[in-house]
């Protein structure tokens, strides 16, 4: 499934681990895409596409890493 980054900008997301985000661009300086996101304290993060959209194992159970909510 190919995910459009574009769709997703100005969204919010909440980390598995609790925190919630705002997804507020994609950016490259090479081949790899990078989302940037803010916290709720206006701190700028910065992921690889494939990690952001990614899964994680927790308690032996698959999970988004980010999952939206709006």
């Amino acid at each position: 499934m190919r995910i459009d980054t574009f769709d997703f900008i100005g969204c919010r997301f909440k980390h598995y681990k609790g925190g919630l985000y705002k997804v507020i661009g994609v950016h490259t300086e090479t081949e790899e895409k990078l989302v940037t996101y803010e916290d709720m304290d206006g701190i700028l993060w910065a992921r690889p596409k494939k990690m952001f959209f990614g899964t994680v194992v927790v308690d032996g159970k698959e999970i988004k890493r980010f999952t939206k909510i709006n």
